[in-house]
């Protein structure tokens, strides 16, 4: 249990989960426009959340695609959904979901081919 706070205190990996939470499914590259970090620091905190089962990731033709783990457990759900509801209160979320609404170019995830 303890590594399950220790993923949710990091900064940059609550910026991730709330977007993905707003959004329902979220590419790299829009959490990389939304927060304006490297591909790769996004890259790094998506896989410590995946490898601790928080999200899960599918391709979509050429994207791939972050979304909730469907499988978390109540308690964990409950955890993350008042966390990132809460974070969303603070300006600097506030801001990775203006940055990303403005985002030209996003993937259409409605067309993919899966």
């Amino acid at each position: 249990m303890n590594e399950f706070f220790n993923v949710l205190s990091d900064e940059t990996r609550l910026r991730c989960l709330t977007l993905i939470c707003e959004q329902k499914e979220l590419c790299v590259c829009e959490i990389e426009y939304a927060l304006n970090l490297p591909q790769s620091k996004i890259s790094r905190h998506l896989n410590i959340l995946k490898l601790n089962g928080l999200i899960r990731k599918r391709r979509c033709g050429k994207w791939v695609l972050y979304s909730i783990h469907p499988d978390l457990v109540d308690f964990q759900k409950s955890i993350i959904k008042f966390t990132t509801t809460e974070a969303h209160t603070k300006s600097l979320f506030q801001q990775d979901s203006k940055q990303l609404k403005v985002m030209t170019n996003r993937p259409k995830i409605g067309e993919c081919d899966v």
